[in-house]
């Protein structure tokens, strides 16, 4: 039987070069590398399905144990169905889906003149955690990642809700269950220089071929990269870099020339900003839809959902199980 540190070493997403943090808190990146890690499901024979766990966005630092909060904030055995869970995305009837040939043309031209690449990020994002003894629920977090000169960055997490203002969240702080009001700090962190060349946190290229590879890296993909496993390596670059019009405009020229993503017409995004969406339908049961500003290219947001009930952890078809929102 392998020492229970081993089974950890070898589950840890970080890799060796990364920063070491011992026994402190994930940093943001290491906590998108295991939710990346939490989103794949193990062989086996049976047709596969949607993952059995999903990481609350951001709770790692905060250590929420779900099945204890629902039981302490909603009470009993029959709580409500979710806490703060949006509803999808709707595209609008009357729009004329923008093929994402036209929208990396765009990206092009827009490229010229517009600011440059920065590390760092700002993002709301909405994320479902799921137990098999009790309903989903839904954290939405803000951050903003902020790095400096010399290698060390800042992150900033707070709980919040931009469809109701004041809306309260989960909180855990000592270890007791609870709401917290909308702006509640839930961590501030500081971390020490860190320096790689590796993905995702070596500056992404303005070269479609060599972003490919890039994004590849970032994901740990070995093989060439479905429209799925594409989107979830945008939503970790995303969440690392903010685009310059360059990184842009390559990014929406590898999308255009991805199978499997299909233009779907005009959305408003959960900020109140209008965008094209492209989807594509994963056979585990995940519909994700990408969402583009119309005239720069830019990525607005990335939203899943599920195609496929599961019914015995509370999942239903059209629950938003996921969704960013980045900002500049």
């Amino acid at each position: 039987m392998p020492d229970e540190l081993d089974l950890l070493r070898n589950a840890d997403p970080v890799p060796a070069h990364g920063p070491h943090l011992g026994d402190g808190p994930l940093d943001h990146h290491a906590e998108r590398r295991l939710a990346l890690l939490l989103r794949a499901d193990p062989p086996r024979p049976a047709a596969p399905r949607l993952p059995r766990s999903r990481l609350l966005w951001g709770l790692a630092a905060t250590g929420v144990v779900l099945a204890t909060a629902l039981t302490a904030l909603l009470g009993g055995p029959s709580p409500q169905p979710a806490v703060a869970a949006p509803r999808p995305l709707v595209v609008r009837g009357d729009s004329t889906p923008v093929p994402l040939a036209l929208l990396a043309d765009r990206a092009e031209a827009a490229a010229e003149g517009s600011s440059g690449l920065r590390k760092g990020t700002h993002v709301q994002s909405w994320s479902m955690g799921m137990s098999d003894d009790a309903p989903p629920v839904t954290l939405p977090q803000e951050a903003i990642v902020r790095w400096r000169p010399d290698g060390s960055h800042t992150e900033l997490v707070v709980a919040t809700d931009p469809r109701r203002p004041g809306r309260p969240v989960l909180s855990d702080e000592g270890d007791h269950p609870r709401l917290v009001a909308d702006g509640h700090v839930i961590s501030r962190q500081t971390y020490p220089p860190s320096w790689s060349d590796a993905p995702p946190e070596a500056p992404p290229p303005h070269d479609v071929a060599r972003l490919r590879a890039y994004l590849r890296e970032a994901a740990y993909v070995h093989t060439e990269p479905t429209a799925g496993e594409l989107l979830d390596a945008v939503d970790i670059l995303l969440d690392n870099w903010t685009l310059g019009g360059r990184e842009t405009a390559a990014l929406a020229r590898l999308l255009a020339g991805t199978p499997g993503l299909r233009p779907v017409g005009r959305v408003t995004d959960r900020l109140g900003r209008t965008g094209q969406a492209y989807v594509h339908y994963d056979p585990r049961g995940v519909r994700r839809m990408l969402i583009m500003d119309p005239s720069t290219g830019a990525v607005l947001g990335l939203e899943m959902t599920a195609t496929k009930a599961e019914p015995e952890y509370g999942l239903k078809v059209g629950d938003v199980m996921q969704y960013a929102a980045w900002m500049r």
